[in-house]
């Protein structure tokens, strides 16, 4: 095309005119050929040579250029078994590197496309870990929110993908982990149940109190907070004029928790208010 362009112009213009034309359109010609798309550094490495480097750059916390090497290793190892190692290697990279909603989507992608994987229980596992590290430190943070309006749905979902991991797998060497972590996801979540009870009776909600300390109660009965629901619920209970209901309330803690001060302290309010010392 370039080489007719320029017969064209020499037949229409012989004289000098043409040639400065000539010289304009190869300029802008070599311009062209410069401003193309850069070239892929990682192109032409062979895939084996990608994953060393995807691991050097994890290894050193660059989780970002990690994630883009991974994504690539998958792409080009589409369908074999080193995919499903960079799929989930890639996963731990966005965990590490701060991207949740990245992470929990490529493991369920995994899970969905892969369920007879050896590393199933893994991306379980990680799965789980991913949405029980958001919690963390979530009692120190509490005196600096509305109890009220925080959203325990993450502790909920890594809490089932525990449940999943040591009842599917329970030879796993993630399981003694996992069971540790549900444990304290089970008495987290009753805390907190304990905490907005506490919260609605300081208020003078007595009514959602009560029904909020008896949901912790009903939910994680072996749950070491299900005794300060207990005497929660006979607070509230009294409050509201309801005797029998309060008397249960006080023969159950009774019953699971004898040497409870609680029991001491009787369920008529005292002057002094029992949170003030937590």
């Amino acid at each position: 095309m370039r080489r007719q362009l320029v017969m064209t112009l020499m037949r229409l213009d012989p004289t000098g005119g043409a040639r400065a034309v000539l010289a304009a359109l190869a300029l802008s010609f070599g311009l062209a050929g410069c401003s193309g798309t850069p070239k892929d550094a990682d192109a032409a490495k062979a895939t084996e040579k990608l994953y060393e480097d995807a691991r050097d750059e994890a290894a050193n916390g660059n989780w970002e250029r990690a994630t883009k090497l991974y994504e690539k290793i998958e792409a080009r190892a589409a369908g074999t078994q080193q995919a499903q190692q960079a799929q989930i290697d890639l996963a731990y990279a966005y965990y590490k590197g701060g991207e949740k909603a990245q992470a929990l989507s490529t493991l369920e992608r995994f899970i969905k496309l892969h369920p007879s994987s050896a590393a199933l229980d893994y991306a379980y596992y990680l799965q789980g870990l991913v949405n029980f590290n958001e919690n963390l430190g979530l009692l120190g943070s509490l005196a600096r929110q509305d109890l009220s309006e925080r959203d325990q749905q993450a502790s909920r979902d890594a809490y089932q993908s525990f449940r999943q991991l040591t009842t599917q797998f329970p030879e796993s060497k993630y399981t003694p982990d996992a069971l540790l972590r549900m444990s304290y996801i089970v008495n987290t979540l009753a805390q907190y149940e304990v905490h907005v009870a506490r919260y609605y009776y300081r208020r003078g909600a007595y009514v959602a109190a009560a029904n909020r300390a008896q949901q912790a109660v009903q939910e994680f009965q072996r749950a070491p907070a299900s005794e300060e629901a207990l005497y929660i619920m006979g607070l509230s209970y009294d409050k509201l004029g309801l005797t029998q209901l309060r008397d249960d309330a006080q023969r159950v803690l009774v019953q699971n928790f004898p040497e409870s001060r609680y029991v001491k302290e009787g369920f008529v309010s005292a002057s002094k208010p029992w949170w003030q010392i937590w």
